[in-house]
């Protein structure tokens, strides 16, 4: 079974992409949205993150998201420790994961595959990229924050390009039926 690694920026469209695989029967494994679910239900992520953050990491027994983003995208070294506490846990669900599948091969959705320098984890790598205007009125619309804050979260990734450089295939998400046909024809290559 081969690994597929699909990653782009914020704002790029990797979720839509993600369920465009999903259409075509593949397997898809959402590491942010894994990571999410991780820090409010494992206790020793918990004690990590209260350790790293103080009490209000969590509010209600759940992950106050927007403390921990309002610290992590202006000290990368917060970010990096928050990030070392959680990708090794994501690393291996996801492990356990694919071991239950049994499609052709399967997909992780995941932002920082070359910021963790995990790209040699994967057989291939997808990257999904946009204008930047659409990323940042994707994100703005999506979760509701104004430009600037869009702009702080970019600014902790990768350039694209290097992302681009660095992958097996490049979907340009511009239209929808473009971005279908990339999906498409990606899909057919990696059956092959």
């Amino acid at each position: 079974m081969k690994i597929v690694g699909l990653t782009g920026g914020i704002g790029s469209g990797k979720t839509t992409v993600a369920g465009m695989f999903k259409a075509l029967s593949i397997p898809v494994y959402n590491a942010d949205k894994e990571a999410k679910i991780l820090m409010n239900t494992s206790d020793s992520l918990k004690n990590g993150i209260l350790k790293l953050f103080g009490e209000k990491a969590y509010e209600k027994g759940s992950l106050n998201r927007g403390y921990i983003a309002g610290i992590v995208f202006k000290d990368k070294e917060k970010l990096k420790a928050l990030n070392e506490l959680v990708h090794p846990l994501v690393r291996s669900q996801f492990l356990s994961w694919i071991d239950m599948q049994s499609a052709p091969y399967v997909i992780q959705e995941n932002p920082l595959i070359f910021e963790k320098n995990d790209q040699n984890l994967f057989d291939y790598v997808i990257t999904v990229t946009a204008k930047k205007e659409d990323k940042i009125q994707r994100v703005m619309d999506r979760d509701g924050i104004g430009e600037s804050q869009v702009l702080e979260r970019m600014d902790n990734q990768l350039d694209d390009s290097l992302k681009i450089a660095g992958s097996d295939f490049v979907i340009y998400n511009e239209s929808l039926e473009n971005t279908r046909k990339q999906v498409y024809d990606i899909h057919q290559q990696l059956l092959q």
